[in-house]
């Protein structure tokens, strides 16, 4: 296991188990998600599901016809509601919003060129792409290439209150299947910022944590949870989840 650990004002390298580690105390604020932080899932070319799957809070699909968006009713819970462009949504639950819509895709965008634009990032090219089994503390974490999760990968807040994590990823992110991303410490999954550049896969009966900003495709695999926020600009593909913010 890699435990990476950084500090804008003080780096201490430690030997812990054998591993190299450097203690940090990181300073971002979190990503601005604007009139999208009412979304739990949110794209612009449709959702589609395998039923049965759960969405905690309100999902929507715009400039693309609600047609394109597949949960039944019954899948999204809690407070939730069902947005369109039109009254091609499913019924009866579907709500007619295009304004709203609008608005709330642009602020997703926004979110995901201010995750992109932070610069003086903490580490950079962490495993050559490769970060199961790390531990990442809070900061700002940078890839060139695409990122993998093919173990367990731990977020550790060391105790700080709202502790924040932007990962910005050119490559794709792909996280293996059974495998967690797995918090510690006080770390909140609505303080993890995910930008990837290509597409993003969670694989089956994973457990993800974060907010996703994904410049194109979303595909949670079967029986996956995720505990965040699914922004894509193009569609997001659900197979019997459970994805709550």
């Amino acid at each position: 296991m890699n435990i990476i650990k950084n500090s804008k004002k003080i780096l201490l390298p430690l030997l812990i188990g054998g591993l190299f580690a450097t203690n940090v105390m990181a300073d971002q604020h979190p990503v601005n998600l604007g009139s999208a932080s009412n979304f739990t899932i949110l794209t612009k070319t449709g959702i589609t599901d395998v039923y049965p799957s759960v969405v905690t809070g309100s999902v929507g699909t715009s400039p693309i016809t609600g047609a394109a968006l597949l949960l039944e009713c019954n899948e999204v819970v809690g407070d939730g509601k069902v947005f369109t462009v039109d009254a091609a949504g499913p019924l009866p639950c579907a709500v007619t919003d295009p304004s709203g819509l609008t608005g709330a895709i642009g602020a997703m965008e926004d979110a995901y060129r201010d995750a992109a634009g932070r610069t003086n990032p903490d580490t950079t090219e962490i495993g050559a792409g490769e970060i199961g089994g790390s531990t990442f503390a809070p900061g700002l974490h940078k890839w060139s290439s695409t990122v993998s999760i093919s173990t367990d990968l731990t977020l550790d807040a060391g105790g700080v209150d709202d502790a924040v994590w932007i990962f910005q990823i050119a490559g794709d992110l792909l996280q293996a299947s059974s495998r967690s991303v797995i918090l510690a410490r006080g770390a909140k999954a609505e303080n993890i910022f995910w930008q990837v550049a290509g597409g993003v896969t969670i694989g089956t009966g994973a457990s993800f944590q974060g907010v996703i900003l994904s410049k194109t495709l979303i595909a949670v695999n079967t029986n996956a949870s995720v505990k965040g926020r699914l922004f894509a600009q193009t569609a997001v593909t659900l197979q019997k989840n459970t994805v709550t913010p």
